[in-house]
C-alpha cells in the first residue's frame, strides 16, 4: 500500500514539500483538525511563520492518534526543522522549544510571545521566508521523510535543524526532553519505595581514585549531550587564561539570569567536562525533575516519618523579624512540600522538607537559605553519594574551625612527598604570588580535611583567599583546595579596587555582605587580616602529613569506603540522609545526582544575615572534643564576623 503523507499548511513551504513528495507517494494536504485518513504514515506541519498554538494542537492530535509527525517553520529569520516526535516517546517539539527558548539571549521575551501566541493564530508570514530559503528547508524536510518511510531513522529525534535565511547556512542541534514536560513526561511519582537505597559494588578506577567512571570515557557523551549553543543545558564556554592552573566556565542558562560553572584542572580539555559535569549537578538540585511531587502536609501531621527541620540549623529568631527578610519561620503546623530521601542512620525512607533538598533561595515558604551544599553527582549512586558527604564534610570543617576560632595545626606541603602538589604550590607564587598556608581541620569524624589560605605577596589586588577541601586521602583534599585558591586569584583584583569602598564598609556593618562574592571580597582588604589571626599567627613548627594523618584505606570498591564512612557517622550519632536528584537527563548516561543532608553539621551560607548555627549545639561541643577548648562554647562566643569562604 502506497504510504499516505498528512499535510497541514497553506504557505509555500507546504506547497514545495508537496511538490517533493507527491512524485514518490500519496499526499493529502488538509487541517490536522479534520478526520485523519486511517492510512496515513506521518504527518507534516508546516508554516512560513511562527505559529506555536498550531504545534501544540498538533502534539495532542497526532499523539492521540499515534501518528508520527515533523514540523517546520520559519521564526525571526530562521527556519525550523523537527524534531520528529513519535508516539509514546519523550522529546516533543514543546520540549525542544523551551531548550532553544531558554538557551537565547531574549529567552524572557521568546518565551512571553509564545506563551501568548500559543493561544491565537498568527497568519503573517516572517519576512525573511524567501522562496531560496524555503526551498532549501523543503529538501532537508523531504529527505528525512523519505528516510522514515524506507524504514530508517529520523537524523531529528531528540534534535532539530536551524536554517539561518539570510546565509542560508543549516546546523544540526541536539536537544535533551524535559522531564517536567506536560507532554511527554514519563517521571514516576515520589515513594518511600523508589527513596530506599541499597549500596551496592562500584569499583575505582583505580585504588587511589574515588571515581568508578573515567572522563575518557564520559567525554564522548558530555559535550555532545550537554553543551550546544542554540539548544543545550549549557550553551557557552569560557576559558580564563590569567589563571595559574587551566579554568573554564561554562554557561547554564536560567529563566532568571545565566549561571556560569566552574572546571579547574591541570587541563583545559579535563577542566572543560568538569564544569559540565558541575552545571549538571546544578541542574538537578533546581527543582525535583525525577520524580513527580506529591506530598503536602505539615510537620506536625507527619513527624513520626519525617526530618525535623529545627536539626538542620535556623536562621536566627530576630533575623526573621527584619523588615523583607526572604524567610518565615518554621512552624510545625504550617504545610510545606515534602520529597522522599533515605536515613542511613535509621535505615528506612524519610521525608524532607523540598526546600532543604533543593535549592531555596528565598521565595515563596521557604524558612532557611539552602544552596548546593551537599549536591554531587557520580557515575554510580555510590559515587555520588560519597562525594556528597565530602563536601558537607568539607562545609562544616570549614565554618566550624571560623565559628569557633581554632587554631589548627599547620602542614608542611612538602611532606606530602607529591611532586605534583610541590609543583601546584610552586606555581601559585610564582606565577599568582601568593603564599599558601595549610592547615589540618579534620574533625570528630576525622575526615581529613584541610582550612587553606593564600596570602598575597604583592602590595595590589587581593590579600587572602580561603578555601576547604575533604577526602579520605589528606592529599587530594589539598590538591582540590588549591584548585578553589586559584578560581579566585586575579579574576576579583579589580572588582575590588573598583568597589573598595563598598568592602571597607563590610568592615564596621556584617550585614553589608549579602552574597557569595562579598564573602571572598571582603577578606581581599588587608584591613581584614586580623580576623584570621587565629590561624595565621601561630609559632608551632609545622606538622608533617604523616604525623597528622593516617594512611587513606586501600579499598578497591568505592562501596567500602562509604560504608566505612557510614560506620563513623552511625558510631558519632551522625544521621546521613540521602535525596535522589537524579534526572532522566542525567540517567540516560550513567550519572546519578544526589543531595545529602547531615543535620547538625554547619550548613554553608552566604549573606551575613542568612547565617545558620541556632540549634547546631556541635559548633559549641567539637572544639572540646578536639582539645581546643576545656569546656564547651556558648552561642556568645562564636566568632562574629562574616565567613571568609569565596
Amino acid at each position: 500500500m502506497t504510504a499516505c503523507i498528512l499535510i497541514d499548511g497553506n504557505g509555500l513551504l507546504a506547497d514545495y514539500v508537496c511538490e517533493q513528495l507527491s512524485t514518490s507517494y500519496l499526499v493529502r494536504r488538509q487541517s490536522m483538525l479534520d478526520e485523519i485518513p486511517k492510512d496515513t504514515r506521518l504527518a507534516l506541519v508546516l508554516d512560513d511563520a511562527w505559529n506555536p498554538s498550531t504545534h501544540h494542537k498538533a502534539e495532542e492530535r497526532f499523539r492521540n492518534a499515534g501518528i508520527p509527525w515533523l514540523r517546520g517553520f520559519v521564526s525571526f529569520g530562521e527556519g525550523i526543522i523537527g524534531p520528529f516526535v513519535w508516539h509514546g516517546t519523550s522529546g516533543c517539539s514543546a520540549c525542544a522549544d523551551k531548550r532553544r527558548l531558554f538557551a537565547g539571549l531574549d529567552r524572557h521575551e521568546m518565551w512571553n510571545l509564545q506563551t501568548k501566541m500559543g493561544t491565537e493564530a498568527n497568519v503573517m508570514r516572517d519576512a525573511w521566508a524567501s522562496r531560496t530559503g524555503l526551498s532549501q528547508m523543503a529538501v532537508l524536510i523531504s529527505t528525512e521523510v523519505q528516510k522514515v518511510l524506507q524504514g530508517e531513522s529520523s537524523f531529528l529525534e531528540e534534535r532539530i535543524f536551524i536554517t539561518n535565511l539570510k546565509m542560508l547556512t543549516t546546523s544540526s542541534h541536539f536537544f535533551l526532553p524535559d522531564p517536567l514536560c506536560p507532554i511527554c513526561s514519563p517521571i514516576p511519582e515520589d515513594s518511600p519505595e523508589s527513596a530506599h537505597i541499597s549500596l551496592g559494588s562500584s569499583p575505582k578506577l583505580t585504588g587511589a581514585e574515588y571515581r568508578c567512571r573515567s572522563m575518557e570515557e564520559l567525554k564522548t557523551v558530555l559535550t555532545s549531550d550537554y553543551l550546544d549553543e542554540r539548544t543545550g543545558i549549557m550553551n557557552g564556554k569560557m576559558a580564563d587564561f590569567r589563571l595559574p592552573f587551566a579554568d573554564v566556565l561554562v554557561n547554564m542558562p536560567l529563566f532568571g539570569a545565566d549561571e556560569g560553572v566552574a572546571g579547574r584542572t591541570n587541563s583545559y580539555e579535563m577542566s572543560e567536562l568538569t564544569a559540565i559535569l558541575e552545571g549538571l549537578e546544578r541542574h538537578c538540585g533546581i527543582e525535583p525533575q525525577g520524580k513527580k511531587k506529591k506530598i503536602r502536609e505539615s510537620y506536625k501531621n507527619i513527624k513520626h516519618i519525617a526530618l525535623n527541620p529545627t536539626r538542620v540549623g535556623l536562621h536566627d529568631q530576630e533575623h526573621y523579624a527584619l523588615p523583607h527578610f526572604p524567610f518565615k519561620p518554621f512552624h510545625p503546623d504550617t504545610p510545606m512540600n515534602w520529597v522522599w530521601g533515605y536515613s542511613f542512620l535509621q535505615e528506612r525512607p524519610i521525608l524532607v522538607p523540598e526546600l532543604l533538598a533543593y535549592y531555596s533561595l528565598g521565595h515563596g515558604e521557604g524558612f532557611v537559605y539552602e544552596t548546593s551544599n551537599g549536591c554531587a553527582l557520580g557515575g554510580s549512586m555510590e559515587e555520588a553519594i560519597f562525594h556528597g558527604i565530602m563536601e558537607v564534610v568539607e562545609r562544616d570543617s570549614f565554618l566550624l574551625t571560623w565559628y569557633a576560632r581554632l587554631p589548627l595545626p599547620r602542614l608542611d606541603p612538602r611532606s606530602a612527598d607529591d611532586k605534583e602538589l610541590d609543583m601546584m604550590v610552586e606555581r601559585l607564587r610564582e606565577v599568582s604570588g601568593y603564599d599558601v598556608y595549610l592547615y589540618n581541620s579534620t574533625m570528630e569524624h576525622e575526615i581529613p580535611s584541610i582550612f587553606a589560605v593564600a596570602k598575597n605577596r604583592r602590595l595590589e589586588g587581593v590579600n587572602l583567599i580561603c578555601a576547604g577541601g575533604a577526602s579520605p586521602d589528606p592529599i587530594r583534599a589539598v590538591k582540590s583546595s588549591l584548585y578553589e585558591l586559584a578560581g579566585m586569584m586575579v579574576r576579583h583584583d579589580q572588582i575590588l579596587e573598583e568597589n573598595r569602598q563598598k568592602y571597607e564598609e563590610m568592615l564596621t556593618n556584617p550585614y553589608a555582605v549579602r552574597n557569595m562574592e562579598d564573602h571572598g571580597l571582603l577578606y581581599g582588604l588587608r584591613e581584614a587580616e586580623e580576623r584570621l589571626n587565629f590561624i595565621l599567627d601561630d609559632p608551632r613548627p609545622l606538622r608533617k602529613f604523616a604525623e597528622e594523618f593516617k594512611q587513606p584505606p586501600a579499598n578497591a570498591d568505592l562501596k567500602d569506603d562509604l560504608e566505612e564512612i557510614l560506620l563513623r557517622f552511625r558510631q558519632l550519632d551522625l544521621e546521613v540522609i540521602v535525596v535522589d536528584q537524579t534526572t532522566p537527563i542525567t540517567k540516560r548516561n550513567g550519572l546519578y545526582c544526589v543531595k545529602v543532608l547531615i543535620p547538625g553539621m554547619l550548613p554553608m551560607t552566604f549573606g551575613h544575615h542568612l547565617t545558620r548555627v541556632k540549634g547546631l549545639e556541635r559548633v559549641l561541643q567539637v572544639p572540646v572534643k578536639l582539645g581546643f577548648a576545656k569546656q564547651p562554647l556558648t552561642y556568645e562566643q562564636l566568632n562574629p564576623h562574616p565567613h571568609p569562604f569565596p
